[in-house]
């Protein structure tokens, strides 16, 4: 584009300045060329000094004043987008400012505003010559500091991105003399620094790279061959140094533009001139053919002057010895009436109430003519038996109003022919159609499909994401079928619904405002109310159910061993154990459900892989064998815990297996069992058990015959409620961590071992060792590496005697038969609860 487009921009600011009232805010922006569609240019609802909806309830529309529609606006948020990429280049060629006008029209009342938009220039062009290779034929008889110009490198951008600078190739004989033009335009010139001689050196090869500004910075070369040749005195002259000539536009190819011409006093191959453009941008290559023996100039391409008003071309005339001259063609493009007026409509209703008020307006448009002068000027009208008119509020820019009462029963629509004709010779006309539609009132509300829906969403989710939607329709027209969406107040456990869901007021899109967490809420209800734009509004309501799915966002926790950083968790085993020992038990949970809490158990790393086993399911750690004496003292057994999501999660744990030689407590010592007597305590405690189930079934019985005497005694005007029995005071002799507790992680069988046996453990009591914490309390200085007495030694009684375990166990039996037999009645609860902890030990 050239002064015409200049020239229009100029006219589109001076309408600007002299709209009034309706074009009182002028936004500026500025934008970079090159973006990608859908970049934001800026938001002009702060600019205009409007509310959020504004513009959508206007009905805003953007109107470009170029044949391209470069920006969209986001009539919901205000952001004015890129629509298509900008070429600044191809837009405004070098041109600067380049500058894009656009319209911001908004009803009820009618606003326009003007948008100017600057598309500033990036360094997207590289440096181009017109040649690859430039040639030269130099005299050898040139003085030095002789100066010969060269062909400047067109660069697209401007300012920075332009060409900056010029570097040669080192050699010898020549430099660049690199100098600005007034225009701004960079000219380099070859300067001979050291005489030629060409018996010598008859041949130069240089390469001249031409630099711009940008970042990166773009270069571009050129070859330049250079001959030298004989005397050549005598240079190519012109009449003139500036020729004008004058050409209209859309002239057919081939027509003669101007013919230059240049003559030289020598003669032979030295006075044989040749013509060629010189110093010329790439347009005129592909708009003007200059005939190199001739000098005839004539028309290769379409020239318009709505692009560009006129030419300005370098020609230069080399004689055979090389030798040039220089002259300048300006060739005036003349302006003739070959564009049709175009009608753009920038603001139309399609659809009015038939009580409309006479001056309501009906569509806005303007009426633009791309040529100049007379050929410019238009004039629009429409057609006279309707009950429209047409009125200028000014220059080339009309209303359609209404002009006589509208009745809907007798024309439900109209076709309206809107002709706009120039003042050129010949004239040219253009028409344009606005369908306008006559609508009734708002009679039907919004319905939904269903009264009621269900929407999931997974939990964890990210705020703002899209979780369904919800859609009415409406069976009127217009703005009576524009169904807006909102949320009725509702809680949703401790909160609002507004702070757990949104709605899209235009789309019906449901957005979650927050994550939601599975573990807290389930699901939960909202009800979205539709509305119409009709006046009065009608509305109707469904019943949205949100389904939060669960995910698997917790890593399992271990119960047991407890990982903390206090103390380690420590696990004694004997020496002694077989394949299969129990050593303790491992115990995680999860927080999520579903298979996504189903957890595994892997050893991930042991001392000895070899001596312990971990099951996957129940956590059970056990030995793989026996221990010998050549395992170390200290196991460290590093365990890992996985549920069964998608991906899985896991912890880890480090416990810690210590092998000891016993165990000492106050309540017990560990000995070892001959063989021969596992078997007979086997037999032993059968016999034992048989005598504790009798015992326990004598007490049953006196408990029942107990309960019916007091029944037949008793006074039938007593209350029916017994009194609670009376328990005793505890013993002295048990110790208090005897006592059952609830919340323990010690079991009732556990108490009663400790509390009532006095002698060895024997066999059948080693599944509890893992559940009785080793500590040595009665002999502080026994060390963990000494052995306890084994079970063929006798443990000393309080008389210095020794006693098997076998012989302790036939006393204790027959103290409890006694026990048992003199007990009395109001003693038989505290006999039950003793008898009962003996059974479940034993």
């Amino acid at each position: 584009m050239g002064d015409s487009y200049r020239k229009e921009q100029g006219l589109y600011f001076l309408l600007f300045l002299c709209l009034p009232g309706a074009l009182s805010i002028s936004l500026h922006y500025s934008v970079p060329e090159e973006k990608k569609r859908g970049s934001l240019v800026a938001n002009v609802l702060e600019d205009l000094k409007l509310g959020t909806g504004e513009l959508s309830a206007r009905r805003a529309q953007l109107v470009s004043k170029n044949t391209k529609q470069y920006f969209h606006l986001d009539t919901r948020s205000g952001d004015l987008l890129i629509n298509d990429k900008i070429d600044r280049e191809a837009l405004c060629d070098q041109i600067n400012p380049c500058l894009l006008l656009s319209q911001i029209v908004l009803e009820n009342p009618l606003d326009l505003y003007s948008i100017v938009v600057k598309v500033e220039d990036v360094n997207d062009n590289f440096p181009k010559f017109s040649k690859n290779e430039f040639d030269l034929k130099i005299p050898e008889n040139v003085p030095t500091n002789t100066q010969f110009p060269l062909e400047s490198a067109k660069d697209e951008d401007l300012g920075e991105n332009n060409i900056q600078n010029y570097t040669l190739s080192p050699n010898e004989h020549f430099r660049l003399r690199v100098e600005s033009n007034k225009d701004g335009r960079i000219y380099v010139d070859l300067v001979l620094e050291k005489p030629l001689d060409r018996e010598k050196e008859p041949h130069f090869g240089l390469t001249l790279t031409a630099v711009d500004g940008g970042e990166p910075q773009k270069t571009g070369t050129v070859r330049i061959n250079i001959d030298v040749l004989d005397n050549n005195d005598n240079f190519p002259q012109f009449s003139h140094n500036e020729y004008k000539v004058r050409l209209k536009e859309n002239s057919p190819r081939g027509t003669l533009v101007f013919k230059v011409e240049a003559t030289d006093l020598d003669f032979g191959s030295n006075a044989q001139i040749t013509y060629s453009f010189h110093r010329v941008s790439e347009k005129i290559y592909n708009l003007f053919h200059l005939n190199e023996m001739t000098g005839e100039i004539t028309i290769l391409g379409q020239v318009d002057y709505e692009k560009e008003t006129s030419y300005d071309m370098n020609i230069r005339a080399t004689d055979g010895g090389g030798l040039s001259g220089h002259c300048k063609v300006l060739v005036e493009i003349e302006d003739v009436n070959d564009n049709v007026p175009e009608v753009s409509v920038i603001s139309i209703t399609g659809s009015i109430q038939e009580d409309s008020p006479p001056d309501t307006v009906v569509a806005l448009f303007s009426v633009t003519d791309q040529d100049s002068g007379d050929n410019g000027r238009t004039m629009c009208s429409v057609e006279t038996n309707l009950p429209f008119a047409l009125k200028r509020t000014m220059d080339n820019y009309y209303q359609l109003v209404v002009q006589s009462p509208l009745d809907r029963e007798k024309v439900q629509e109209y076709n309206i022919t809107i002709t706009a004709v120039d003042q050129g010779s010949p004239r040219l006309t253009s028409t344009r159609i606005i369908n306008v539609q006559i609508s009734d009132i708002n009679d039907n509300p919004p319905v939904f499909e269903k009264s009621s829906c269900e929407m999931q969403i997974r939990e964890n989710n990210i705020p703002g994401l899209l979780i369904g939607s919800v859609r009415a329709a409406d069976l009127d027209t217009e703005k009576n079928a524009k169904v807006t969406y909102s949320l009725l107040p509702g809680k949703v456990t401790d909160g609002l619904v507004a702070s757990y869901i949104s709605v899209n007021s235009e789309s019906g899109n449901l957005y979650a405002l927050r994550s939601l967490d599975y573990e807290q809420i389930k699901d939960f209800k909202v009800t979205v109310r539709a509305t119409d734009g009709g006046s009065p509004p009608l509305s109707s309501e469904v019943t949205v159910r949100v389904v939060i799915i669960d995910e698997n966002d917790n890593a399992p926790f271990f119960l047991y061993p407890l990982q903390n950083s206090t103390s380690p968790c420590n696990e004694l085993v004997p020496k002694s154990v077989e394949a299969g020992y129990l050593v303790t038990k491992v115990v995680a949970v999860d927080g999520d459900s579903g298979q996504n809490s189903w957890l595994s158990y892997e050893l991930l790393k042991a001392t000895d892989p070899g001596l312990f086993s971990l099951g996957a399911q129940n956590g059970e750690v056990r030995t793989r064998r026996a221990l010998s004496e050549r395992d170390t003292s200290k196991q460290r057994l590093l365990i890992v815990v996985r549920d069964n999501g998608l991906p899985p999660q896991s912890s880890t744990a480090m416990l810690h297996v210590l092998p000891v030689g016993g165990f000492s407590d106050p309540y017990m010592k560990a000995v070892e069992v001959s063989k021969e007597e596992h078997e007979e305590d086997g037999t032993l405690t059968l016999y034992l058990v048989i005598c504790l189930a009798a015992v326990s079934f004598v007490f049953l019985v006196c408990i029942v015959s107990f309960a019916a005497i007091k029944i037949c005694r008793r006074d039938p005007r007593e209350s029916f409620i017994a009194a609670p029995p009376h328990f005793p005071p505890a013993r002295p002799d048990i110790p208090e961590n005897c006592g059952d507790s609830q919340s323990g992680s010690l079991s009732r069988s556990y108490h009663y071992d400790v509390c009532l046996t006095g002698g060895s453990l024997s066999s059948e009591f080693r599944f509890l060792r893992p559940l009785i914490p080793v500590f040595s309390v009665g002999e502080p200085n026994l060390n963990v590496n000494q052995t306890p007495p084994s079970a063929s030694q006798d443990i000393p009684d309080q008389a210095g005697k020794t006693e098997s375990g076998k012989e302790v166990r036939k006393k204790l039996l027959l103290c409890l038969l006694v026990l048992n037999i003199n007990l009395s009645i109001p003693e038989i609860s505290k006999q039950v609860m003793i008898t009962s902890g003996i059974l479940v030990a034993w």
